[in-house]
């Protein structure tokens, strides 16, 4: 049977995975990593994505690209980077948002317009900011991509026009999932002057080929990726715990959610995918393990020593800032100190149930807005977390299971790739998921509510 091949360009490295495009079953795989920052020129995707793929593709009929969502690639006339893409987690633009916000009627009117409501990490927030700060280099600027579409376009050659989809295309807070559509005057709006942006690709579309001849699927962005990898269903919810961590489910009808929690993104086969996104999930936790001059195992052993509540300790996981709630200047903080509660076992456990606090509000904020949710998939890095896996089920009063490991965002795209291939209606059925382990809930008595009351005390929200 044909291979296809998935990409995976995340925040933190490149990974590839080939499959066997009947069902799924992966033949091979490889990663590079990606330079640290919130910033990053995109050849350094591209190196990496080289490296990764040196004789990894051999046999490949098509190929995808599911990236970061949101970042800005901003690019002149010859399609020559004029900056250094300013990624989904830098928080500069923050100021840039709430002008934009306000400047068109508030909250209600941004998500009556494009699905979603202006944050720091949203592309027309980075556009806005970077017009305003750098208009030297922002004179040079002639269209504006996001990460998968310019490795896509990497991909073909660079022959042609760039093109996205319509998931990774929600995130930008200038087209919109509800219309199928670009809002140009919102990006005019942000930049003052309209871009040049990707054409929105049908899923599943041949877009272009490869210098080797293999199909070149549309791609799409990483949560949408791990929507398709996992074969997510009505009534499934992900968290999944990487760099940031996100909350999202399969929607048959958009969402729209005027206090911006809730971002209202389309997913990569023509339904949609509401989401809620942390910036601060996994690192918490290997923060906290070096604060205490341990390992991940060693941080869990000691979260599992400590009762739930962590003897009153709470802690705001705001170490690098925050997206939901909307704090990009926060910091972390520690609350309910006393002499009896400061042990290590009680730090541990706080840092883990803080983290998934902030995710269990994400799971709330959709079923509020009559998103259905019947079960949680656990995924990510943090998933491999014992402590995580014990704690999760009573935090997020929901069923749990967990997935076994695999790069379900790489998948995502590899399934898109053989979907371009067959050129059929709907995806190949693939194994997805692979077998789940189901975790039984412990009780968790009073500790979502002290962390609300503690955050409202601390930040008003």
């Amino acid at each position: 049977m044909p291979l296809v091949a998935g990409i995976d360009s995340s925040t933190q490295s490149c990974k590839i995975v080939v499959c066997d495009a009947a069902d799924g079953t992966v033949v091979r795989e490889a990663r590079a990593p990606h330079p640290d920052g919130t910033e990053v020129h995109p050849d350094a995707w591209w190196a990496a994505l080289e490296e990764a793929s040196s004789g990894l593709l051999e046999g490949v009929a098509a190929i995808a690209v599911a990236g970061q969502q949101h970042g800005m690639v901003a690019v002149d006339e010859h399609g020559g980077v004029v900056r250094e893409a300013l990624l989904w987690n830098d928080t500069r633009s923050a100021g840039a948002a709430d002008d934009l916000a306000a400047e068109l009627g508030g909250p209600r009117a941004w998500a009556e317009a494009v699905d979603n409501v202006p944050g720091a990490s949203l592309t027309v927030s980075k556009l806005r900011w970077f017009a305003e700060h750098e208009p030297e280099a922002a004179a040079r600027a002639t269209g504006v991509m996001l990460p998968h579409d310019w490795l896509t376009w990497r991909l073909s050659g660079r022959a042609g026009a760039p093109v996205t989809d319509r998931g990774d295309a929600s995130g930008t807070g200038y087209w919109s999932a509800s219309t199928e559509r670009y809002r140009t005057d919102l990006l005019e709006r942000a930049f003052g002057r309209v871009l040049d942006t990707p054409r929105v690709a049908a899923p599943a579309e041949t877009v272009g080929y490869t210098p080797a001849g293999a199909v070149i699927a549309p791609g799409t962005g990483d949560n949408m990726g791990a929507a398709l990898g996992l074969g997510l269903r009505p009534g499934d919810a992900v968290l999944s715990l990487g760099t940031s961590g996100t909350v999202f489910a399969v929607s048959e009808t958009p969402v729209r959610d005027a206090s911006g929690t809730v971002c209202g993104f389309a997913d990569a086969t023509g339904r949609y995918l509401p989401l809620v996104c942390t910036l601060n999930a996994a690192r918490v936790l290997t923060a906290t393990a070096g604060l205490l001059g341990t390992d991940p195992a060693g941080l869990d052993a000691l979260a599992l020593a400590a009762g739930p509540g962590a003897g009153g300790l709470v802690m705001l996981p705001y170490l690098d800032g925050e997206r939901t709630p909307p704090l990009p200047g926060a910091a972390g903080s520690l609350h309910g100190m006393r002499r009896e509660n400061m042990t290590a076992e009680n730090l541990a456990r706080a840092a883990v149930e803080g983290m998934l606090c902030g995710l269990a509000d994400g799971l709330s904020a959709l079923t509020d807005r009559g998103v259905p949710v019947r079960r949680v998939l656990l995924v990510g890095g943090g998933a491999r977390s014992a402590a995580v896996r014990a704690v999760a089920a009573g935090v997020l009063d929901a069923p749990v299971a967990v997935p076994e490991p695999a790069e379900y965002v790489a998948l995502g795209a590899a399934r898109q790739a053989a979907w371009a291939l067959a050129g059929t209606s709907a995806p190949p059925e693939w194994r997805t998921g692979g077998a789940e382990e189901a975790v039984e809930a412990a009780p968790a008595p009073g500790v979502r509510e002290r962390y609300a009351e503690v955050r409202r005390a601390a930040h008003g929200v």
